[in-house]
């Protein structure tokens, strides 16, 4: 049997990227997955495929900073579906790290900006998912960290303080709802090899690889396999965490 066979699954930011394989992999373990991302036809599209593979999923326009389209986003999947059993929080900003400064340099419209998406998305997000999360008697939510929230960085300080932040969230949700079945963790990856990053200069990309115990970077499956695991009930036991998924990385 599939692992996620019934489960509906909100997927936020759920195109391109890590976003995309998560959606593909939690269709394929048998979830029901609303996938939502701010480039609504990529979101559409990767719905259709899901379908055409004989999955269920829908695509929903989503934009994490604005609460009404979380809403009707949360909407969706439940009129589609009928009720929710997981959330995976993975929308970001990244196209607007090279302007995520340190606090004396950085714009405070740029700070408001990212912090609105990579923070009080997040916090949208789960005040939508958890009632009716509740009604089905529980559920798991899996949000994207960082390892910036826990090493110093003279850059990127918006960005950090946000991921720290959606740890807080996360440990909030397991407090307040943990006996009610609602489980949250949060997973941190390493540098995973997308489109984006694959802009990165060679030689920086090579610093981290010598960083790093793995002998190889990371892929979007790898993290698309942990999120499908932490929203099994294989992982019913496992509350409250920050998970790495880095290979090994070690931060000079």
């Amino acid at each position: 049997m599939k692992r996620l066979e019934g489960k509906v699954i909100l997927l936020a930011g759920g195109a391109g990227g890590i976003g995309t394989a998560t959606s593909l992999r939690l269709a394929s373990e048998g979830a029901a997955v609303v996938v939502g991302d701010v480039n609504a036809d990529e979101a559409r599209a990767i719905a259709k495929r899901i379908a055409d593979e004989g999955g269920r999923a829908i695509g929903v326009e989503l934009d994490v900073g604005e609460i009404d389209s979380v809403n009707a986003f949360v909407d969706a999947g439940l009129q589609a579906f009928g009720g929710v059993d997981g959330l995976h929080a993975n929308a970001a900003l990244l196209a607007l790290q090279h302007l995520d400064l340190d606090v004396v340099e950085i714009g405070l419209d740029m700070w408001d900006k990212l912090v609105q998406v990579d923070l009080t998305g997040y916090f949208y997000c789960t005040r939508a998912a958890v009632p009716p999360m509740l009604e089905r008697g529980g559920g798991s939510i899996v949000y994207m960290s960082s390892l910036a929230a826990f090493i110093g960085e003279g850059t990127r300080v918006a960005y950090a303080v946000s991921k720290a932040g959606v740890n807080a969230i996360m440990r909030h949700v397991v407090t307040r709802w943990g006996k009610q079945g609602i489980r949250a963790n949060s997973i941190a990856p390493g540098l995973v090899v997308t489109p984006t990053t694959q802009k990165l200069p060679g030689e920086w990309l090579d610093q981290l690889l010598a960083d790093m115990a793995a002998p190889r970077l990371g892929h979007v499956d790898d993290i698309a396999a942990m999120v499908a695991m932490l929203m099994s009930d294989e992982a019913s036991w496992v509350m409250g965490q920050v998970i790495g998924v880095e290979g090994g990385s070690f931060y000079r």
